[in-house]
């Protein structure tokens, strides 16, 4: 299955470019491009969007470190002793503004911006090449791409930041913070622009954002904003695809089914494509050089560094008979290695102890015996289980919704899962269903945090772990920006940091 290729060459010290799989695009010595000379043919155009792609792999993101935030926060993950102390904090919510996590999240995420605005700030010359260049379809598809690609940094940022700097053009000049219900409207008016110019899913190259997912994605921000008719609306327009089958959960996480019918937004990993510069520290956030790969399995890896584990708590949410269980966890007893080799109580064996259980989800076990420092597995951070249960929230909340409807969501999830779907029609007996299947469906997948914090419901499900409401609900803004950006001071920063 081929996949996007994000390799960036510097032009003019401010924009990257990258280039793809080279039946695709091949570019002669890039660093000779200027602003003048580019955007004459499709490679270029193309060049120019894939660049954006490119900082969703870096350890700022996915490729590390968003995982451990989010995974640790929403206690979906704990720590073993050997857990770097950068990570700690998220679990304990005692991280501030010096932590370079959070400094390399802000940093790609306005990279990525950047861009994309790169793309959007030259609409005007894609549009005036002319069609026997590039057809004013796929014009308007890579115009779609830079809006979505935006709106989904902007998504990234409200959700940890509040309040954050808008910027629609590729120059950031240190822009004071805009309401959050500001940067919200620029992400809906960018997934509505995306979702009437992508390329449908089945025309599109698998790995580019296509029409389906920008509906997904507006559909997702018009729920946490409550506007659920709008948002189930939007999330109607999802069609094509199917859970995977019954039994075949485990689909989802395996670098040979990527792209399946249940995937509708996939962030790209393929370590053949080149590796070298993972370490580096452009690494972090610049999303530039080699590296095409994520650090998840080795990290995750109970037979590997084991970083963290699935909590006992987790681990007691599923009900009995739960076929996500055995592929979302490994325990003494579960098989791995092409199903040669047994996992025992040894292999989840700690300096704190032995833990129950490992996790399977984006592991590399299931056909190798180790975990190496590549991964090529890539995050499906939208499927089309989200789809559902997001429906199902959606008519379960609206006015005039139906309970009856939202619960034929539900049960599609629940039938894959091999249970049985007993749920009195009450809104509230609904609600928590809801929260219940996204818990055990979603898990280690980085969605709990930000469900809890738009669902309001933290004092019950992060009580005892320090986080503190008025909060922690927010990241501070690094300090790295306070301290460079002159419209936004240390003062200006989010409550309590």
């Amino acid at each position: 299955m081929k996949k996007i290729k994000h390799i960036v060459a510097a032009l003019l010290g401010v924009f990257a470019i990258n280039s793809c799989d080279t039946s695709e695009l091949e570019l002669t010595n890039p660093n000779t491009l200027s602003p003048d000379t580019f955007f004459k043919t499709e490679a270029q155009v193309e060049s120019a969007v894939n660049a954006a792609y490119a900082n969703l792999q870096t350890r700022g993101l996915y490729a590390r470190n968003l995982a451990f935030a989010m995974d640790l926060m929403a206690q979906d993950a704990a720590g073993n002793p050997q857990l770097e102390g950068n990570k700690k904090p998220f679990q304990d919510f005692s991280f501030n503004a010096g932590n370079d996590i959070i400094q390399y999240y802000w940093e790609s995420c306005f990279l990525g911006i950047s861009r994309a605005n790169f793309v959007l700030d030259n609409e005007g010359k894609i549009n005036d090449l002319p069609t026997s260049v590039l057809s004013q379809a796929k014009k308007n598809k890579f115009l779609g791409e830079a809006h979505f690609l935006r709106a989904y940094y902007y998504f990234l940022l409200v959700n940890r930041f509040g309040d954050v700097p808008i910027y629609k053009t590729g120059t950031i000049t240190g822009a004071a913070r805009s309401p959050k219900a500001e940067a919200f409207d620029l992400i809906r008016a960018d997934l509505e622009f995306a979702s009437q110019n992508l390329l449908p899913r089945g025309t599109e190259v698998v790995g580019r954002v296509t029409k389906e997912a920008a509906y997904a994605y507006l559909g997702k921000v018009l729920l946490y904003e409550k506007k659920y008719d709008l948002a189930l609306a939007a999330l109607n327009n999802v069609t094509g695809f199917s859970l995977e089958d019954k039994g075949s959960f485990y689909n989802n996480f395996m670098e040979e089914t990527e792209h399946g019918k249940e995937s509708v937004f996939e962030i790209e990993f393929n370590e053949n494509n080149g590796t070298g510069n993972k370490w580096d520290d452009a690494g972090n956030s610049g999303g530039t050089g080699f590296a095409e790969s994520t650090l998840r399995g080795q990290e995750y890896g109970n037979l590997s560094w084991y970083n963290v584990y699935p909590p006992d708590a987790l681990l007691n949410s599923y009900e009995a008979g739960d076929l996500r269980f055995g592929d979302t966890f490994y325990v003494p007893g579960s098989k791995y290695l092409n199903g040669t080799r047994t996992m025992t109580a040894q292999n989840f064996n700690t300096s704190a102890g032995i833990r129950n259980a490992g996790w399977k989800k984006y592991q590399n076990y299931y056909k190798k015996e180790d975990e190496a420092t590549q991964s090529s597995i890539n995050f499906k951070v939208m499927r089309y289980a989200d789809v559902l249960l997001m429906k199902a929230e959606c008519e379960n909340q609206r006015d005039g919704g139906s309970q009856t409807a939202a619960i034929a969501f539900i049960k599609q999830v629940r039938d894959r899962a091999g249970l049985t779907t007993n749920i009195t029609p009450t809104k509230e007996a609904v609600f928590a269903a809801i929260v219940h299947e996204r818990k055990v469906e979603f898990a280690g997948e980085q969605s709990r945090f930000d469900d809890i914090m738009r669902w309001g419901n933290a004092s019950t499900e992060l009580a005892n772990t320090g986080f503190q409401a008025g909060k922690n609900e927010l990241w501070p803004i690094p300090n790295r920006e306070t301290s460079s950006n002159p419209n936004i001071k240390p003062s200006d920063n989010n409550p309590g940091y």
